[in-house]
């Protein structure tokens, strides 16, 4: 003789296996047209829900059973991405059922985040911490803080709470991708947060996001590879940066991942132009001539572009003249071409000042200079120029004077795609 009890279990763990496939489909199914995604997801969550419905009422009495039932029947509504209130009341129930059911207080969270209610959602992250651990509630939570952050007076603060959410996650389990891409996130925005300008954020995030790709499952992930990209387009690893949003166009043709690979090679060949047409130019040995007379603080070693080593010249000053602001699509840096002395022309990319700090014609001295010689190959043409970066005004002067506090800017820009 059967028992219901054990039968109904087993319908009960054939709706959650139905519930995991709809939510892998929406994780790692991105095709051309997103109205295909929009109907397999419409597809799957109705078979997911006749699994639920072919279950007697009788034969989930249990406690814990019914709140399972509520649970998964809330879960599979809330698949889309618009909010639905059914799966909210689906959700309400099942916590109220059982308190300790921590996926359901997840999923209760993220439902009630798409109706634009933050408080209420971290509520729930929070309430469901309280009960024990759990690192996908901490992920969840990191990501709410930083949603929270957009557009708040305390902004740093809460994306240093995403930051250390983040951080905890991974403590409970340092193999878990996942963890490892949302402190990528985390460690990106602070970036954009604090100003655009400390670097070293930037490689913390790029540590984070390559201990995520550790794990196989982060391979379906398109904005892994997209904000893997954006770290190394800031870096300005120009090539890592290509390939990176290269491979996340492919494995998801709705971001816009094209567009950022075209907005690069547009400077790297306004770059490219400009350098080859402003060589040993009149203008060029004009404007190099006035350099030579500039007075320099004794505590500097004066040196033209030719005698600094790649990485950071310490103690060091290099002294050159602005041919040429540079627009570019992105917000930061700003990009200057510019030359020394000896007429060695070079890229310099400058962070956190506003944009008329520095103008054509003007004498510019970097303190402590971040040299690179960029060189590679991207689509059978090559690029190859000298490169100088400023993370922040002490390192510059402009017509001898350093730059002022209102000079410096903090650059409204957000890490894209599940920040």
């Amino acid at each position: 003789m059967s028992n219901p009890a054990v039968e109904n279990d087993d319908a009960l763990e054939k709706a959650g296996s139905a519930t995991e496939a709809l939510y892998s489909t929406r994780d790692t199914y991105f095709p051309a047209n997103p109205d295909e995604k929009i109907a397999r997801l419409k597809s799957e969550s109705d078979l997911a829900l006749n699994l639920l419905d072919s279950i007697p009422p009788e034969q989930r009495k249990l406690l814990e059973q019914r709140a399972r039932y509520e649970y998964l029947r809330g879960k599979i509504l809330d698949v889309l991405p618009e909010y639905k209130r059914e799966a909210e009341d689906h959700l309400s129930k099942a916590v109220k059922l059982n308190p300790s059911l921590a996926d359901a207080w997840l999923c209760l969270g993220n439902c009630i985040w798409k109706k634009g209610d933050l408080s209420s959602a971290k509520n729930c992250f929070t309430l469901a911490l309280s009960k024990g651990p759990n690192k996908q509630i901490l992920c969840q939570l990191s990501m709410l803080e930083r949603k929270m952050a957009q557009g708040a007076d305390n902004q740093a603060e809460l994306v240093d709470e995403s930051i250390k959410h983040a951080k905890e996650a991974i403590t409970l389990d340092v193999k878990i991708g996942n963890s490892w891409y949302n402190l990528g996130n985390a460690c990106l925005t602070s970036f954009f947060v604090t100003g655009a300008w400390d670097h070293t954020k930037l490689l913390q995030s790029l540590k984070a996001y390559q201990n995520a790709e550790k794990d196989e499952r982060m391979k379906s992930n398109p904005d892994l590879y997209f904000n893997c990209a954006t770290v190394s387009k800031y870096l300005e690893n120009y090539e890592m940066a290509l390939t990176g949003f290269e491979a996340a166009a492919l494995k998801d043709p709705g971001l816009n991942a094209k567009e950022e690979v075209q907005k690069i090679v547009n400077l790297l060949d306004k770059l490219d132009n400009l350098l080859r047409g402003h060589a040993r130019s009149k203008r060029l040995a004009s404007l190099a001539s006035s350099l030579a007379v500039v007075n320099l603080n004794s505590s500097y070693k004066r040196a033209t572009v030719n005698l600094l080593s790649e990485g950071l010249n310490k103690a060091v000053a290099l002294v050159g003249k602005v041919l040429f602001f540079i627009k570019y699509e992105n917000v930061a840096p700003l990009y200057y071409l510019a030359c020394d002395q000896d007429q060695v022309c070079f890229v310099l990319s400058v962070y956190g000042i506003q944009y008329d700090s520095i103008k054509e014609g003007d004498q510019i001295t970097l303190l402590d200079p971040l040299y690179r010689q960029v060189e590679f190959s991207w689509k059978e043409k090559f690029y190859q120029f000298k490169s100088f970066r400023v993370d922040f005004k002490e390192q510059l002067l402009v017509n001898g004077k350093a730059l002022t506090p209102h000079q410096a800017v903090r650059t409204s820009i957000h890490a894209q795609h599940k920040p």
